[in-house]
């Protein structure tokens, strides 16, 4: 009888009386298969039998281990690469969505010399119109002369290591240099000049390169702070209620968007003013970073996305800072906490009418001495020297 291949070729004759053989066919050795396991060649892959050798059902367990390990080791690796794609896809997703301010930086070729860590100057901005002026929802112009004004100013400090943060507030009435206007409160220079002027009023002021530049009006101030969920806020007394000014209760209040925004910006009923309003702003930041940072809502997978949807739709952010900026931001701030980021407000010295206005002296001595130690990322000198220059606890804030 004949024996044929699989493509008819034929290979031999089997003989009528050979009978029923086993046909050996040798092991192919690029095979992956190999050679049968045999028990005398490989001690291993014999199966355990009672009475077995220990030593061999020793090594058998720890192959087995070994390739349990190696298993788990590349499937964590794999789910690690995952994840760091997801991640960066992530960031890299909702910073394409942020608002980017064109021309936001003066062009001046004095510039301060670049320091250490980096610099942004935020700001608060009164349109005095229900129409958005920042973020992506914005249907109004950022600046129009005359039309806006900066209602609360912050030069934030981010150190060069990434792990502190400082947030020193400029009182809206603190007298300055506007470069090519003279003097005058700060919250002018960003109504006459937009960003670029009030850039070149802090660093005309403080000596420090800014480096970026952020900006929120006041309805995305609500609208971000009701995506949080709003915002828990200890106020330390009574404070009655006055003209159109709201009374608050002393004790912790739940804030939705537009209590939150009735607090922050009232200052008639406070005692100081401008500078109880400041501690204000201040101690909401504080009490929404808390939220952020200590209780998890960046961790949340289902909730992090409504967040970064409200913060890319009322914040913007100037030209410079590109998707890698933010993305690398926003990495290298993994580790910081809510104890990390400090408050500060520009020192003052006194509170006076110039040229008719009511206006804050900042203290020519103990400003410079803060502003070169936040150039030289050196603020724990300046708070060993002026340990109550930081935000007070909220118990004691008005």
């Amino acid at each position: 009888m004949p024996l044929v291949d699989d493509d008819e070729s034929r290979v031999g004759d089997i003989p009528d009386d050979a009978g029923l053989r086993i046909l050996e066919i040798p092991a192919d050795p690029d095979s992956d298969a190999g050679p049968a396991a045999d028990p005398e060649a490989d001690p291993e892959a014999a199966p355990e039998t009672p009475g077995a050798d220990p030593a061999r059902r020793k090594r058998r367990r720890r192959r087995r281990v070994r390739t349990v390990l190696v298993s788990m080791l590349v499937m964590m690796l794999s789910l690690v690469l995952l994840a760091a794609v997801g991640v960066w896809w992530f960031i890299d997703h909702y910073a394409g969505r942020v608002d980017r301010i064109q021309n936001a930086f003066p062009v001046t070729a004095d510039q301060p010399p670049r320091g250490k860590g980096t610099n942004f100057v935020l700001v608060g901005l009164d349109a005095r119109s229900d129409m958005p002026t920042t973020g992506r929802d914005a249907k109004g112009p950022l600046w129009q002369e005359g039309a806006q004004r900066s209602d609360a100013t912050m030069l934030l400090h981010i150190s060069a290591d990434r792990e502190q943060v400082y947030v020193v507030s400029i009182p809206r009435d603190a007298w300055v240099t506007v470069p090519g206007r003279g003097d005058a409160k700060i919250n002018a220079a960003f109504s006459w000049g937009g960003p670029p002027m009030l850039i070149d009023t802090v660093q005309t002021l403080t000596a420090i390169r800014v480096d970026h530049f952020a900006a929120i009006d006041w309805e995305g101030f609500k609208r971000l702070t009701d995506a949080l969920g709003g915002v828990d806020v200890e106020i330390a007394q009574d404070i009655p209620q006055e003209g159109e000014a709201r009374g608050w209760t002393a004790g912790k209040h739940h804030m939705n968007g537009e209590d939150a925004l009735m607090y922050v910006r009232e200052r008639k009923g406070l005692p100081r003013g401008d500078l109880d309003r400041v501690q204000r702003q201040q101690n909401f930041m504080r009490a929404v970073m808390e939220k952020l940072l200590s209780k998890g809502t960046l961790r949340d997978p289902l909730g992090l996305p409504d967040l970064l949807d409200a913060l890319t739709a009322a914040v913007s952010v100037d030209d410079r800072m590109s998707n890698g900026d933010l993305r690398d931001l926003a990495w290298s701030l993994r580790r910081v906490h809510g104890d990390d980021v400090k408050f500060l407000t520009a020192p003052v010295s006194e509170l006076k009418t110039i040229q008719g206005q009511d206006a804050t002296v900042l203290a020519p001595e103990q400003s410079k001495f803060l502003w070169d130690n936040l150039r030289d990322d050196s603020m724990d000198i300046y708070l060993r020297r002026y340990p109550n220059a930081e935000l007070p606890e909220p118990s004691m804030i008005r």
